[in-house]
């Protein structure tokens, strides 16, 4: 009995973990104004959010092929997501023109201010 409740506890706190960390993928891909920024919040939800919620589903169901079945989803999960994550960085370097530039944001100033001040020379 007590052994059940243990399991029970892990399990949730290891769903709580997941889904804390796949909220905090969303606020991370809203904030960053840069798609490689972007990618890298919501891969780093992803794979630690799928880990955690797939382990306390795994823990939920005890070890049968049902959790190997999972256990699997995590494996390809894990395989495929670097892989796409991959290519679209690819992507986004080959095709971003701004993509070595350094975004400085001073206060008070618009943008247009500043590019007059500091003889922007690429007109």
């Amino acid at each position: 009995m007590t052994w059940q409740w243990i399991r029970f506890v892990l399990s949730a706190a290891c769903l709580v973990t997941g889904l804390v960390f796949m909220i905090l993928a969303v606020f991370g891909v809203n904030r960053f104004h840069r798609a490689l920024n972007r990618m890298h919040a919501a891969a780093m939800g992803d794979t630690l959010g799928i880990l955690f919620v797939f382990a306390g589903l795994i823990l939920i169901r005890g070890f049968s092929m049902d959790s190997l079945k999972l256990f699997l989803v995590i494996l390809f999960f894990w395989t495929a997501g670097p892989v796409s994550g991959h290519m679209i960085s690819r992507l986004e370097a080959m095709t971003d023109e701004n993509l070595g530039e350094i975004l400085v944001i001073r206060k008070g100033k618009t943008d247009k201010k500043q590019k007059e001040e500091e003889g922007d020379e690429t007109l």
